[in-house]
């Protein structure tokens, strides 16, 4: 073999990795900066501080992998010298060095700062028992929270602790060479002690805050991530992937993306026989790594490329890129004349990604063609030899991560976006991460809230999991994990299905027909709640703080906080709850949550729940362990089949609180112009009284390309009774049966008012003013939970009729039950009447259950498994 020659090796052409994907100032302001001898302090915020030592005083000002701005906003400090010691002393923290002592230890350097009250006086060597941990590499062949050999995962520790610090050790990373293209240096960090001290206490938010201040910023993924992703590991072909998308729109299932796993691309025979596999020259799966279209699967790719860019379908292919070029390959002369590499003897051209000539080369050759004709983004599969063959010690998991990320925005003009594993701390800079090969089953379902919270503690909130699992077991095809599994999904980052090329596994929600209805509303709903998930994706590039977090980042002083830790934050005014154990015998589950102090209501059935407290709650497969906290606006979209082309129309659901408040964030979806002022803000903002409520939807502050200059609105008021007047911007709207422009309606299924406002100027006000009856005062109690009853009784209604048709098919319940499945009926006839119709339900609840339990063709089962749990309904049993 011949490598190119060392004139070729550093001969640096412009390269497309620009490194502008994060902002890079390491060098501090030298007014931050304190040095005595050997010893450099960079004051970098009231509650950090770097701390340097080093020997010949050779102190180090390059980005590290990890470190890429120091030039933070100059924070007030005062330092003096007493006896000695050198004392820098912000608001929140004093730092002590004794003077020419050496290199740090717990002898001669100390930090002191305040935790609620109390001093923390922390020395080098103190163990950080409370670290709440980040995240790991992988989570392939693991099972619930062990892996693959039965050991726990482990979690590499995160920037949250309970003890109120965390030091931060960058010693002995990798820095970054000052060129261009960001590249890896290979000479190590001059100071032979490099450490970050965050002194934050409770201030979880402020801590995340700081270290991407330092760290780099979370990127935003383009809108259309957000979106459902279809993916298998199959061998599809043309045909097959244009009969499942035609199935996606025939079930009216909205999708964004669709992966294609790596039997696009030849492997040469090499996995013909998967027990004695072929291996390629670097001992690697022939045919693992490869970059030419299988023709036998796609006859013309770049047509079939063509259709999914008409289909608004955006697409990946999967890559394994260890084992370089093969001369198979339809790309190895082009490659080859670019780098400079001798085809004579038709080697195999290895991979050196970390070598800036090979990566231009690769990037060129290999990737942008596929970009040009409309792949939009890769999945990077890397399973194979952890540390480059060219810099020592360099994880290729990080330099890929940084390489693909960074460059793309340069090949492709569009936001960046990778799609791979977690590679260690500055990861956070290249979403989105694959969390691997997971097995299959409710242990696993468990895990992964937790597992995808907690990694937020380093920044990293864009987990993508294989919802339903990907490795075989005995719940391959079961309907209610999977379905469980998939309420998860569509509050996790990203909502993603898929699985092992193993036939008794299923993901497509059609072969899953008693649960198809819930499972097409479930993804609907993902796509309705995108505008308030797109928003909170604007925070964590702001703040630091991802889209899932775990409780203790708003409570971080309870207990249960941090018990709790498979219920997480999803966004600021949602806590979501996964269920996470089989429904049984009894068609329920009972799981206990834990509801900080406030009001909350639960989404799907309009309990409304005093918090402060657990509750012990049952949920039937259709329920969503959802609550929503009191005077919460979540912005919406209407039904819509995918995140590319989004209307003018939004729905605003306000739920009932005396106040509060979103701030909607829009932009064009898929540039980087969010970075540098090209989106816009639009604040909703609300409060009510006794008996009204006012709703603003102020101007639209900001501009972005593609922006309109109008919309409509639909305002949802859920859990409320019919209103007595609507006025908008003083004009008063009438009743309507059915939506109209400029009327209200009322679904008495789901107890909620709508109000239709036709399209106003983005940049008018818009006010919004609800009045009530005063008939309906402290009558609020009868709304609550009526929602869930409803729905609930329905459902047993309809097993009961099954259950009697198949002896008496002439019998029937009784007028009593059969008037009660009508009352949302009537209501939603006749709103006015939904006094009487409520009560009328509630004092014959309990004859109603009486009636179906002593029907001549009950049976103990039906009783047991259905009316039990609709008579526990009627209360939430509250956990002391």
């Amino acid at each position: 073999m011949k490598l190119p020659t060392n004139k070729l090796l550093f001969f640096l052409i412009t390269l497309l990795i620009q490194g502008h994907a994060f902002a890079q100032n390491p060098k501090a302001n030298v007014d931050a900066v304190v040095i005595s001898g050997e010893a450099r302090f960079t004051v970098l915020a009231p509650e950090m501080i770097r701390l340097e030592w080093d020997q010949e005083g050779e102190f180090e000002d390059r980005a590290s992998f990890t470190v890429v701005n120091r030039n933070t906003t100059l924070p007030k400090f005062k330092v003096k010298e007493k006896k000695g010691w050198l004392v820098i002393k912000t608001e929140a923290m004093e730092l002590r060095y004794k003077k020419g002592s050496g290199q740090f230890s717990e002898t001669n350097l100390s930090i002191s700062f305040h935790k609620d009250g109390d001093e923390v006086h922390w020395v080098p060597g103190m163990e950080n028992s409370g670290n709440l941990l980040g995240t790991t590499r992988t989570l392939d062949g693991c099972n619930g929270g062990k892996t693959w050999n039965g050991d726990p995962i482990p979690l590499e520790d995160g920037i949250i602790s309970k003890e109120g610090w965390f030091l931060l050790d960058d010693s002995p990373n990798f820095l970054f060479d000052n060129s261009e293209g960001n590249w890896v240096s290979e000479t190590k960090n001059a100071s032979e002690q490099d450490w970050y001290f965050f002194a934050y206490g409770y201030d979880y938010k402020k801590a995340l805050k700081q270290y991407t201040t330092i760290a780099g910023k979370i990127p935003m993924p383009p809108r259309y991530a957000f979106g459902y992703w279809w993916s298998r590991y199959w061998a599809y072909s043309d045909r097959e992937f244009k009969a499942l998308v035609a199935d996606f729109r025939r079930y009216d299932i909205p999708i964004d993306v669709l992966i294609i796993d790596m039997d696009w691309h030849l492997t040469h025979g090499g996995l013909k026989n998967i027990k004695n596999p072929q291996k390629d020259p670097f001992g690697e799966l022939l045919g693992w790594t490869g970059y030419t279209w299988n023709k036998a699967l796609f006859p013309e790719p770049k047509k079939f490329i063509e259709w999914t860019n008409k289909e608004k379908l955006k697409t990946a292919l999967n890559l394994h890129p260890a084992s370089g070029i093969a001369p198979l390959e339809a790309q190895y002369e082009e490659f080859a004349k670019s780098y400079g590499f001798d085809t004579s003897e038709q080697e195999w051209i290895p991979y050196r990604m970390a070598e800036k000539k090979w990566a231009d080369t690769y990037f060129e050759t290999i990737l942008k063609p596929y970009e040009e004709w409309g792949i939009d983004f890769w999945w990077l599969d890397w399973q194979q030899f952890p540390n480059s063959k060219v810099v020592d010690g360099l994880s290729n998991t990080w330099w890929l991560n940084h390489t693909f990320f960074s460059s793309m925005s340069e090949r492709s003009n569009k936001r960046s976006l990778i799609f791979h594993r977690w590679g260690g701390l500055g990861n956070h800079r290249y979403q989105i991460g694959f969390s691997g090969d997971y097995k299959i089953s409710w242990e696993s379902l468990k895990y992964q809230p937790y597992f995808t919270a907690t990694a937020s503690n380093v920044g990293y909130g864009y987990w993508s999991h294989d919802i339903g699992g990907h490795a075989s077991g005995e719940l391959d095809r079961d309907p209610e994990l999977y379905t469980r599994w998939l309420q998860f999904g569509i509050f996790s980052p990203i909502l993603r299905t898929h699985s092992a090329k193993i036939s008794s596994i299923e993901r497509r929600f059609w072969m899953f027909p008693n649960e198809l209805p819930h499972m097409v509303e479930l993804l609907h709903l993902r796509y309705a709640l995108a505008p308030y998930t797109y928003t909170m994706a604007r925070k964590a590039y702001d703040d630091g703080v991802s889209l899932c977090r775990p409780m203790y980042y708003d409570y971080a002083k309870e207990e249960n906080a941090y018990a709790f830790k498979y219920q997480y934050m999803y966004g600021e005014q949602m806590i979501f709850s996964p269920v996470y154990e089989p429904t049984g015998e009894d068609l329920i589950v009972e799981q206990e949550v834990w509801l900080p102090e406030g009001e909350w209501y639960q989404w799907s059935t309009g309990e409304k729940h005093e918090g402060g407290k657990v509750i012990n709650k049952n949920y039937m497969l259709r329920e969503l362990p959802l609550y929503i906290k009191a005077g919460s606006i979540i912005p919406m979209y209407p039904k819509i089949s995918n995140l590319q082309e989004i209307p003018n129309h939004l729905i605003v659901k306000v739920f009932p609180g005396e106040g509060g408040s979103f701030n909607l964030y829009e932009d064009q979806g898929d540039t980087e112009g969010y970075q540098s002022g090209d989106f816009a803000f639009t604040q909703l903002a609300q409060s009510e009284n006794q008996n009204s409520k006012m709703i603003t939807i102020a101007p639209t502050k900001g501009t972005y390309e593609g922006m309109p200059t109008a919309r409509s609105y639909e305002i949802q008021l859920p859990v409320s009774f019919p209103p007595a007047m609507v006025k908008v911007n003083g004009e008063e709207y009438g009743y309507a049966e059915n939506k109209t422009p400029k009327k209200w309606n009322y679904d008495g299924h789901e107890l909620m008012t709508s109000i239709s406002i036709p399209a106003q100027s983005l940049s008018s006000t818009i006010e919004i003013q609800i009045t009530y009856s005063e008939t309906y005062k402290d009558k609020k109690e009868l709304l609550y939970g009526k929602v869930g009853a409803f729905k609930r009784l329905q459902e047993v209604i309809g097993l009961m009729k099954i259950e009697i048709a198949r002896e008496n098919w002439w019998a029937l319940l009784s007028d009593r039950v059969f008037a009660a499945e009508q009352v949302p009926v009537e209501i939603s006839y006749d709103p006015q009447r939904i006094l009487e119709q409520l009560q009328l339900f509630e004092q014959n609840y309990q004859a109603i259950l009486d009636d179906m339990r002593n029907h001549r063709d009950a049976r103990k089962e039906v009783t047991d498994k259905i009316l039990l749990p609709l008579e526990k309904y009627s209360s939430t049993s509250v956990v002391e």
